[in-house]
């Protein structure tokens, strides 16, 4: 077989991409992903603000957020819903892009499925988390940093998601533009032997502290309490009702 002795980066195959790697994109390589994140950061796509609130406990967890998105200086919307079920005892906090942070839910709710369809049984929290952070990492999500908890047969997890994908786990944590103003509340209420009720209030008081001085954090809470027997999310437009 003769070998081609010419330059084709010039003829046809340059025009049809065929200078990339044949078995790409690798994580991060994504065609123009930081101009696309970039672009997520303008004044006009729509974005949730957000306080959001993890809390670990012996029993399960618990996390909050508030219900507010805004668009540029407008609030967009005064009733979204900023914590997802994405596993059957798994849940997962929303701050950044709307539909970024919709994309990244639907595809965890469907990769956890089929996991569980080709393995017979659920996937590990520890597992999720990775898989949540190489989805950040691969540039396909624009600006999203989430929390994730849940219960496997280890116990209780929280783990802090930023957004590059990088993962630890906590006892609690904090994500979105009130994140200052929650994690004080925190460092204050929380204590090693807390209860999932007392949890509930105290992240309560995170995302009340957080509405009093965050602008784009508002409208409401919502709760997500995460238990060996699923996922139990409730909305309140008064927090009141939890205090």
């Amino acid at each position: 077989m003769r070998t081609p002795t010419g330059d084709l980066s010039d003829g046809p195959a340059e025009e049809l991409g065929r200078d990339q790697p044949v078995f790409g994109p690798e994580i991060g390589e994504f065609e123009h992903s930081e101009r696309r994140a970039a672009q997520a950061d303008g004044e006009g796509e729509m974005k949730t603000g957000t306080t959001t609130v993890g809390i670990k406990t012996a029993d399960g967890v618990v996390m909050a957020t508030d219900m507010r998105a805004s668009l540029g200086g407008m609030v967009s919307s005064k009733d979204v819903q900023k914590v997802e079920e994405v596993h059957p005892r798994g849940a997962l906090t929303i701050a950044g892009s709307v539909s970024a942070a919709q994309h990244l839910i639907s595809t965890l709710k469907a990769e956890t499925s089929l996991y569980e369809t080709r393995r017979g049984k659920d996937m590990s929290m520890e597992a999720l988390s990775t898989l949540t952070g190489n989805l950040l990492r691969s540039g396909a999500f624009y600006i999203v940093q989430p929390i994730l908890g849940g219960v496997d047969d280890e116990g209780a997890h929280i783990y802090s998601i930023d957004a590059l994908g990088g993962t630890t786990e906590e006892e609690y944590t904090v994500t979105g533009s009130g994140s200052q103003y929650a994690l004080g509340v925190l460092e204050q209420e929380y204590h090693d032997d807390v209860t999932v009720d007392e949890a509930t209030e105290i992240a309560a008081k995170a995302i009340q502290s957080a509405v009093e001085r965050d602008l784009a954090s508002g409208n409401g809470i919502n709760v997500a309490v995460v238990t060996d027997e699923g996922v139990d999310i409730t909305r309140y437009k008064d927090f009141d009702d939890l205090l």
